[in-house]
């Protein structure tokens, strides 16, 4: 049965039935990831072990005094029940001369799958008093999650399979060295080796992580396609665009993609689906 929930995207407004109260009657089971232990990146805090209302709260506090943020939240229904989960948050505030900008974006699982999330993105769009340098960026990125698998296309890439950080050769053990590859092309040998076939398939990791920062839907229909073909169990994505000032950068984009959670959720949401789980029990008759 399809899974393809209708999003309904409402300003923070009227309240719905809470996820947990949906997820006690449709008995949630935990999806896969490919994010575990030592090896779980976050954004903000957020890591796969979150859920949308854990994550709602982070977007909430990160943009917090800022009088011209726009918050969205996308409900879904689940099967044929009638109450709304959160599969989508969009929290943002825009950049102006003064002050940076900064958009939040993230998608969840349904409550069969524990409502977690499985996409996380954070985009910064620094003001010009506050363009950072491009080494400095760096620096940090490294200094918390470590050496990447590849760099290059403006892009900082981290491509987990097998609960580890692939590797392919590439010498980006130390920030400088990133530094110096990030704005050249990816190198081919490298990306041809990342590219190789692990036996799930033979879509790019890279291709499908630009595609789902691309998707105006983030729902794990419009990314389950993708998923299945993917040659990753997950990404790590950092991206920055520079300022007119070479060595400074105007836009920092983070992005988390967990590809084994958007295959497992799906199939255990199916299986929800497909057991009747997704209908709530009707109300008995009242006593007279």
């Amino acid at each position: 049965m399809s899974l393809r929930a209708s999003l309904i995207v409402l300003a923070l407004g009227p309240a719905v039935l809470s996820t947990a109260s949906l997820a006690a009657e449709i008995k949630p089971k935990t999806p896969d990831s490919a994010f575990a232990g030592k090896l779980r990146p976050d954004i903000l805090g957020i890591t796969a072990e979150t859920t949308a209302d854990a994550a709602r709260s982070v977007f909430e506090a990160a943009l917090k005094g800022r009088a011209d943020s726009k918050n969205e939240i996308g409900q879904a229904k689940f099967g044929n029940s009638s109450a709304s989960y959160v599969a989508t948050l969009n929290f943002s505030v825009p950049l102006s001369a003064k002050q940076s900008g900064e958009a939040l974006v993230a998608g969840f699982s349904s409550p069969a799958s524990e409502n977690r999330v499985y996409f996380v993105s954070r985009t910064l769009n620094f003001a010009d008093s506050e363009l950072p340098a491009k080494a400095d960026m760096i620096k940090q990125v490294m200094d918390k999650y470590g050496a990447p698998t590849i760099v290059g296309d403006q892009h900082l890439y981290y491509v987990y399979r097998g609960n580890s950080i692939v590797s392919v050769g590439g010498k980006f053990n130390k920030p400088a060295l990133a530094l110096d590859a990030i704005d050249k092309p990816l190198e081919p040998r490298m990306a041809l080796k990342l590219n190789a076939d692990s036996g799930r398939g033979r879509g790019s990791c890279v291709a499908v992580v630009k595609r789902s920062v691309a998707a105006k839907e983030k729902s794990l229909a419009a990314l389950i396609e993708d998923a299945r073909s993917a040659n990753c169990d997950g990404v790590f994505s950092v991206q920055f665009t520079p300022s007119t000032e070479a060595n400074r950068i105007s836009i920092a984009q983070f992005v988390l993609l967990d590809v084994k959670r958007v295959i497992s959720a799906s199939a255990i949401d199916a299986e929800a689906l497909a057991a009747g789980n997704g209908d709530l029990p009707k109300g008995g008759a009242p006593k007279l």
